[in-house]
């Protein structure tokens, strides 16, 4: 089989709002703990995060307010080796905050992000210098649940026909219930993600959108336009369906610490390992090894292993790759 499509080598432009977010230590609780721990978080500003860590050049474009927290977060985008420079700051609007919830294996996540600097975003972010060389541009679908401005951005990202595009767009459905009003996420993610070339979607969350008993074969069906679809099935595996066929490769075992931000990670894996042009099985397990550095931190950016781990688990016979992630010896 024929490996599939990728976009040409190039810089990446990641777009959307990243807030300060406080959270307990690990064992804590939110009720009792005498100290919370501050950090950023954001799923398109950790996309970016993790492709400067594996060497891609990218940028990240949002808004942040004139405040401590927002210089906080511009710092700590850039001390990752993200091009901050198109970042704007807001006099007006505040920085988004999120408070983190441990309860038991799952983290509940409490947004205070209303009137935001980043909801003001609108399509002119789209005018922005470092997109006329980009090869490409990520977005995800927690920007158009922000505010109509911010739907309109990814709208009009989406609305030139994809083979028009100066770049390929890459769009990562991360379904966030709180931010949407009752019965309108399905039908709004499921147009906006079926218009992308690249798009990423949990099963889970597909099946929460779309239907119970969805399948990654069900998931195409629905999203037939994308020229690569890429199904999450949590610490199981991820299938990559293109016009070529459909790839699949478990994943890697993994002590999770805390599940938030490995969706984010496996994004950035993926689309390097597509811009390096090693194949799709290659991306994909490249998403994997990814993903599981944001799932042994309480944080959502964990540091990768060194290059040459990565060399060696990406260099690995299929046979032996399955056995690592059935954590057999």
């Amino acid at each position: 089989m024929k490996d599939g499509w990728r976009p040409a080598e190039g810089p990446v432009v990641c777009i959307g709002e990243t807030m300060a977010a406080l959270a307990p230590g690990p064992s804590e609780s939110l009720e009792t703990a005498e100290d919370l721990r501050v950090s950023v978080a954001g799923a398109e500003s950790n996309v970016a995060m993790y492709l400067a860590d594996l060497g891609i050049p990218v940028s990240w474009l949002s808004a942040l307010g004139d405040d401590a927290l927002g210089r906080r977060v511009r710092a700590a985008v850039g001390a990752a080796g993200v091009d901050v420079g198109g970042v704007r700051s807001d006099p007006e609007r505040p920085t988004g905050l999120l408070v983190k919830e441990p309860t038991g294996t799952r983290t509940r996540v409490h947004y205070y992000r209303g009137n935001s600097a980043a909801s003001a975003l609108g399509p002119d972010v789209l005018d922005d210098e470092r997109l006329r060389s980009a090869s490409v541009v990520h977005l995800t679908g927690v920007t158009p649940a922000l505010s109509p401005t911010c739907r309109s951005l990814v709208v009009a990202a989406l609305a030139t026909p994809p083979a028009e595009r100066p770049y390929a767009i890459s769009f990562d459905v991360n379904h966030r219930p709180a931010l949407w009003p009752p019965r309108t996420a399905a039908s709004v993610l499921r147009d906006l993600a079926d218009r992308a070339d690249i798009t990423f979607v949990g099963l889970d969350e597909a099946q929460e959108l779309w239907g119970a008993a969805l399948e990654p074969a069900d998931v195409r069906k629905l999203l037939p336009h994308p020229r690569l679809l890429v199904v999450k099935d949590g610490g199981h595996a991820a299938t990559a369906f293109g016009d070529e066929g459909a790839w699949t490769v478990p994943a890697l075992r993994t002590e999770v610490v805390e599940p938030v931000g490995a969706g984010d990670a496996f994004a950035a894996g993926f689309l390097t390992g597509l811009l390096r042009g090693g194949g799709m099985e290659r991306a994909l397990r490249l998403g994997h090894i990814t993903a599981a550095s944001a799932l042994k931190v309480t944080g959502d950016h964990g540091p990768l292993p060194d290059a040459a781990r990565i060399k060696r688990l990406l260099d690995l016979p299929a046979h032996a790759w399955e056995a690592e992630a059935d954590g057999r010896p």
